[in-house]
């Protein structure tokens, strides 16, 4: 390969993953954290009431104004009576299912409690930037170019290199510094790793971040795992370890 070609591909690369960061960090600012709606069934309940009182007054009413030659049929009012008071019972077993669910959960942020301390690997593309240094991991085949592409929570591309990966597990660890050597904030980053064959084309290459676990909170669907100020869903998650990473078998890919 030529010297034009290598830098001509390189080039390719690192747009390649930039903009896969890039569109990491906008996914992660528009998800945003979302609040549970736990008014929901008290709103259903008093939704339920003011139709009963509706109905009731509507019920009265006909009475009262029915033709006492002609009265009406109470069948159909007896089943409507019936279908409130069904409604009623779902809604009183669906505020106690979400009363046991809660109680789950406030269970398992005390068992999860016990992993702070804890480092975590996780399937991700939020990189923990904690104490100044950051790491993810990924499968390379010997020779094979990689870029590595970081942005911030507003999309900015922080830091990218080009490393020549190993055969088996490689990784690779960031400083906290950007492309101009300037020692960043920690924080919450977003990441992507990306590959090209021989014909020119791009693709993901799959990886994991690894960080310490500082704490756990509940999320919208999930409980999640703080580390520092990046939050990652448990079930990110594919292994926690109390002890520090093991290096066996794995080659750090260079910049």
């Amino acid at each position: 390969m030529t010297t034009t070609s290598r830098v001509s591909n390189e080039t390719q690369l690192i747009q390649a993953a930039e903009a896969a960061a890039k569109s990491a960090a906008n996914t992660s600012a528009s998800s945003g954290s979302s609040s549970g709606s736990s008014g929901s069934t008290t709103s259903a309940l008093s939704s339920l009431a003011n139709n009963y009182t509706t109905f009731l007054s509507l019920l009265t009413t006909q009475l009262q104004h029915q033709d006492p030659s002609s009265p009406m049929n109470t069948d159909t009012f007896t089943s409507e009576l019936a279908q409130f008071a069904g409604v009623e019972q779902q809604v009183e077993t669906n505020s106690k299912l979400s009363s046991l669910i809660s109680l789950n959960e406030s269970s398992q942020m005390t068992d999860s409690t016990a992993l702070v301390g804890q480092k975590a690997t996780a399937s991700t593309t939020t990189l923990p930037l904690q104490n100044s240094s950051a790491s993810l991991s990924f499968s390379g085949t010997s020779g094979a170019t990689v870029a590595i592409a970081v942005a911030n929570s507003a999309g900015t591309i922080v830091k990218d290199v080009v490393a020549t990966a190993t055969n088996g597990t490689n990784t690779w660890t960031w400083d906290g510094t950007d492309n101009n050597g300037n020692k960043l904030a920690d924080g919450a980053y977003n990441v992507s790793v990306q590959t090209i064959n021989s014909t020119g084309t791009t693709s993901n290459v799959p990886f994991t971040v690894t960080g310490t676990i500082t704490g756990v909170q509940k999320g919208a669907s999930d409980m999640e795992l703080e580390m520092g100020s990046a939050t990652i869903p448990m079930s990110n998650v594919t292994n926690i370890s109390s002890g520090t990473k093991s290096s066996t078998g794995a080659s750090s890919a260079s910049s």
